[in-house]
């Protein structure tokens, strides 16, 4: 019996990690107000009406605790050059914010700049869900610069290939 279960979430990770996504950083300030971030792959639109987003951390991430009672957050989807982000924001121990221009919004949220796009927003529902918890965000403000998202495909980073619109209808 187990091994079917082991064998289930090795198909599970190959599926996953061969589905293309976008790659955010999302940030918020602990209790002390010290700016706290991580590199997440798993961000989704949920609602127009109103405007809500998604996404999911790890219950034994370092910064959990943080993101489990804090009031609100910010969603950076990277620009297509900002590899270097996705990986500081990875990695752990790594003084990110030291290494990264960011600035505090008027929202008092860290703000990274030069991103495709920032989406602020306070926690409209917290889901717990396995050894994860889901974020759901009403999005109360977003700022969204002319260039092209940063994507994950197969473990690795990069941008929307150049031949992919003229190869698509």
């Amino acid at each position: 019996m187990m091994i079917k279960n082991i064998d289930q979430t090795e198909k599970f990770k190959k599926v996953m990690g061969n589905y293309p996504t976008g790659v955010t950083v999302v940030t918020t300030k602990d209790r002390n107000g010290t700016p706290v971030g991580l590199t997440v792959n798993s961000f989704a639109s949920v609602s127009l009406a109103p405007l809500l987003i998604s996404w999911c951390i790890d219950k034994s991430a370092s910064s959990f605790d943080v993101f489990n009672t804090t009031n609100q957050f910010a969603v950076h989807i990277l620009a297509s050059e900002q590899e270097d982000l996705c990986h500081l924001f990875a990695c752990k121990g790594a003084d990110r914010f030291n290494q990264c221009e960011w600035t505090t919004s008027e929202l008092q949220l860290p703000i990274i700049k030069d991103v495709f796009a920032v989406l602020q927003c306070n926690v409209f529902q917290r889901v717990e869900a396995g050894d994860h918890q889901l974020l759901i965000g009403k999005v109360e403000h977003i700022d969204k610069a002319e260039k092209e998202p940063l994507l994950y495909h197969r473990r690795k980073v990069g941008s929307i290939p150049s031949d992919f619109y003229s190869n698509n209808i």
